[in-house]
């Protein structure tokens, strides 16, 4: 065996190394799935860094159903805390999720949340609260997404207010949804139209200039209903 081949052979791991080697890793991939050691170290992080975003939104989930499920006192002190926790809260997603919540119940603490919550600085935060008006419907919510289309500085947040107003299939949204057509983004006008659609019970295709001509005169007469009238009342 020349000095070359020998060193060679030194180089190479014996079988009892590999053996160790290939333990040794398979009991550092086992610590770290371990599920007693990553609860521990969960434990860990929570004592130092607080809960998670994800921990977070459990809780208030866990707290909601507790706190529907229990006295109209504990619904109005459950929702006063939620305004606390909105104000403190940092993350847009858990901020979501407090207005989820706070839409569940009817207090006066859980309508100030969805009120606020329209004017929360996270665009995220804004849509899905255009979608908890949705849900609570009536013509307070028309005036607050109309309000929300016409002064967002977000597009996809007005987009989505001119839907919530489609859904709510208010006769009152009309005027709003008729001067959205008249937007200079098609986006908007595509959006007005859809929304018409549904609120009016009518198809008249996707031509805008359709939809304006029927706008004006949804009767065909100013007898039974008038736009102008409800223009008056809401801007």
């Amino acid at each position: 065996m020349n000095a070359s081949t020998a060193a060679g052979h030194a180089r190479r791991p014996g079988p009892a190394t590999v053996t160790l080697l290939f333990a040794a890793i398979l009991c550092a991939g086992c610590a770290g799935w371990a599920p007693w050691t990553n609860r521990e170290q969960a434990a860990r992080n929570r004592e130092r860094y607080g809960p998670t975003a994800n921990q977070r939104i459990k809780e208030i989930e866990t707290e909601a159903k507790e706190a529907k499920a229990g006295t109209a006192d504990r619904q109005a002190a459950f929702t006063q805390e939620l305004i606390r926790k909105m104000l403190e809260e940092h993350d847009p997603r858990v901020r979501c999720a407090i207005l989820g919540a706070a839409n569940e119940f009817d207090t006066p603490a859980a309508l100030a949340i969805c009120r606020g919550a329209l004017d929360d600085p996270n665009e995220r935060v804004r849509t899905r609260a255009c979608e908890e008006w949705r849900k609570r419907g009536g013509e307070e919510a028309v005036q607050l997404l109309a309000a929300r289309y016409r002064t967002d500085p977000e597009l996809d947040v007005r987009l989505r207010a001119l839907r919530m107003l489609g859904d709510l299939k208010e006769k009152s949204a009309i005027p709003v949804l008729a001067k959205a057509l008249e937007d200079p983004d098609p986006a908007v006008q595509y959006r007005a139209v859809s929304s018409l659609k549904k609120v009016s019970g009518r198809d008249l295709g996707d031509d805008v200039n359709k939809w304006r001509e029927w706008a004006a005169d949804p009767n065909g007469t100013s007898a039974e209903w008038s736009v102008a009238e409800t223009f008056r009342k809401l801007f």
